[in-house]
């Protein structure tokens, strides 16, 4: 059953898209417990943090963005040498250039197929299935906007600030007639509990919650997205998807390993510390609660 704070207040979003920009300005922290109070529709508890999505919040405002390994692994670019230090270059997509500008791209030298990312956001990107059909004016307009923005000051996630605005070109990789399925494997504490899979992306897409044992975790669906009818065949290497991750995410209290499999081959997509900003709308408010106590960040709670 669908949390009923799923529906939004018209108001409250006139006066919050109005007066956000001077909260940020004065508070950050006001501004993350205002956030977090009307998207969730429940109290931050930022001194004594319980729930999983509190916890986010905290290492959102006092940890994360002083970690140097957080803000590397959080842009498109750094994280690609973290993988190949942690010994997974073969699980990397291929690159196909990193440049400053757009301009500066050659696009005839570009494969048919390929995927544009900003190095320092999380979402701005372009996948160009087909060139002879690229709207490359229409491309330059949106990097140029999203090159010339700080996303972590946008969005108070100050881990991305930090990172150099680039543009990264990977290879398409997968059927060009549909985006590849993703595995998203939640990692508390080096031990990866959760995942969800993201199938029909582009057509007609789903969220399926399961347990890292790959049962269904039918609670921790968030944000009022639709799961599957059948849930998804677990791939042959899966064992290996879990290694991967905890491998990669055993420095971090959390975060969360993004991985694609083709073929039976493992890729690696990216690594996001604060997923929806931690602002999620659960299903069943009790998963909040089960996958706080899975997070352990006692340690941190000095470092405000």
């Amino acid at each position: 059953m669908r949390n009923k704070n799923l529906k939004e207040n018209p108001f409250k979003r006139f006066v919050g898209v109005c007066s956000r920009n001077i909260i940020k300005a004065l508070s950050k922290r006001k501004y993350i417990e205002l956030q977090y109070r009307y998207i969730t529709h429940n109290k931050l508890h930022l001194d004594n943090p319980k729930r999983y999505t509190e916890k986010l919040q905290y290492l959102r405002l006092y940890v994360y963005p002083k970690d140097p390994l957080v803000i590397q692994c959080a842009g498109r670019v750094g994280v690609r040498d973290y993988v190949r230090q942690c010994g997974y270059e073969d699980l990397l997509i291929p690159s196909l250039g990193v440049y400053d500008r757009f301009e500066d791209i050659n696009f005839d030298k570009l494969p048919n197929a390929f995927v544009l990312k900003c190095s320092h956001a999380s979402g701005w990107n372009v996948i160009v299935k087909n060139k002879t059909k690229f709207d490359i004016e229409d491309a330059r307009k949106k990097f140029h906007k999203w090159l010339k923005s700080n996303y972590g000051k946008k969005t108070v996630e100050l881990h991305y600030a930090p990172i150099k605005p680039q543009i990264l070109i990977e290879a398409f990789i997968g059927d060009l007639d549909s985006l590849p399925i993703e595995y998203k494997l939640h990692v508390f504490n080096g031990k990866a509990k959760n995942l969800y899979v993201v199938s029909g992306r582009g057509v007609d897409i789903r969220y399926d919650q399961l347990y890292i044992d790959w049962t269904p975790f039918d609670r921790s669906q968030f944000n009022g997205w639709k799961k599957s009818e059948k849930t998804p065949a677990k791939p042959a290497c899966f064992d290996k998807m879990i290694e991967v991750a905890e491998t990669l995410c055993k420095p971090f209290p959390f975060v969360r390993c993004d991985l694609y499999e083709i073929n039976g081959k493992i890729y690696f997509s990216e690594m996001t510390f604060t997923p929806a900003k931690g602002t999620l709308i659960l299903d069943d408010e009790t998963a909040d609660d089960e996958m706080g106590e899975w997070l352990d960040i006692s340690k941190y709670l000095k470092t405000k």
